[in-house]
């Protein structure tokens, strides 16, 4: 798709220089009939130095190709308009290179909006603390949790304040789609107060897909659009959501363990394998159950939880782990899956892979 629209520019972006050819004396071009001056020559040469630098820009994947994009265009439409005759056609491509810089232009702003909020999430967080993690601190949770934390490794580590990661993405988007899409995620963490914000970039059905769920303030917040234009979804101001997003929260726990000694979630013990928490941020609540093999390590979270704001009734949500692996000296999950419980069957709508992940960054 970018080679083609690539060679679409260069081809509109050459024509460009036969009015200049034709102004100068350089090339007689039969099909441009009208006169054309000099200074209507430098012009059309612009034109095309501006066509070239799109497609520089666009090439080495700079986010500001479509600012060149629109200048490029809008002259070139003025050179169409003031030799109509000739030069028509030229407002196809026109078209079609303006569609494309509007879409670039939209993701980037939707993903400006996205690095606005994590810094916001970030510098509203507060720091956990630096003294190291102790038997003594995580003898007040339930004798499974104190078992998950001692296995994985959390002894002896400092606290976890905020967590960034990347992840690789499977999904569907419904029961019927047979074919996974495909996308690459970044998420962002805070432990006090609890929040996150996760943003996708995504292909569905060949078409690039943008979206964003977050929690601030116990409130949960998503919004997905196709070519970062068009809403495919926008869900907020919602209890179900906000429950929902609480869920989602507690679930990726298991990416930073030590949220667990966090004085916003109570555990409750419900036998040798498995404890209840309830996660509560200014009074939304939020819960669900972590089930861990007989060693201690996370196999599996399940939640009643709403997988829209359509639902009546909560739906069985699942979240397994597929692979587990250290990092930063924590057995985490590395791979996991997601799926839901619908009437007649089991639909699995998401894998994903943690790529990277790092712990307290920076506060910018």
């Amino acid at each position: 798709m970018r080679t083609a629209f690539t060679i679409l520019i260069l081809l509109h972006g050459a024509i460009h220089l036969l009015g200049f050819f034709k102004a100068f004396g350089i090339l007689e071009f039969e099909g441009i009939h009208q006169s054309v001056s000099k200074t209507s020559g430098m012009l059309w040469l612009l034109a095309f130095l501006l066509f070239v630098l799109t497609v520089i820009l666009l090439n080495v994947h700079s986010v500001y190709w479509w600012s060149i994009g629109f200048l490029a265009v809008a002259l070139s439409q003025v050179l169409v308009f003031n030799h109509w005759s000739d030069a028509k056609w030229g407002t196809i491509a026109n078209l079609i290179i303006l569609s494309s810089a509007l879409i670039a232009y939209s993701t980037f702003s939707f993903k400006e909006k996205v690095v606005q909020e994590r810094t916001e999430l970030l510098k509203n967080s507060r720091t956990i603390g630096r003294k190291a993690i102790t038997e003594e601190e995580i003898s007040q949770l339930p004798e499974v949790v104190q078992n998950w934390l001692t296995t994985i490794g959390t002894l002896g580590k400092e606290p976890i304040s905020n967590v960034h990661l990347t992840q690789e993405l499977q999904l569907r988007t419904s029961p019927d789609q047979e074919n996974w899409s495909t996308g690459k995620a970044e998420q962002y963490f805070t432990v006090d107060p609890p929040a996150f914000n996760w943003d996708i970039d995504a292909k569905i059905n060949f078409l690039p897909v943008v979206g964003r769920d977050q929690l601030v303030d116990g409130h949960g917040e998503m919004t997905i659009k196709l070519l970062g234009i068009i809403p495919m979804a926008n869900a907020e101001n919602s209890e179900k959501i906000d429950q929902a997003t609480l869920q989602r929260y507690l679930a990726e726990i298991v990416w930073f363990p030590t949220a667990a000694l966090g004085d916003h979630i109570r555990w409750k013990q419900l036998d040798g394998q498995s404890a209840e928490a309830t996660l509560n941020v200014n009074g939304m609540e939020g819960s669900g159950v972590f089930h861990f093999d007989e060693t201690g390590i996370f196999q599996k979270f399940t939640a009643y939880r709403y997988k829209d704001t359509k639902d009546k009734t909560p739906r069985l949500w699942t979240v397994s782990a597929i692979r587990t692996e250290e990092r930063n000296g924590i057995q985490i999950p590395i791979e996991l899956e997601a799926d839901w419980e619908l009437d007649e069957d089991k639909w699995t709508w998401l894998k994903l892979k943690i790529e990277r992940i790092e712990y307290n960054i920076d506060v910018p």
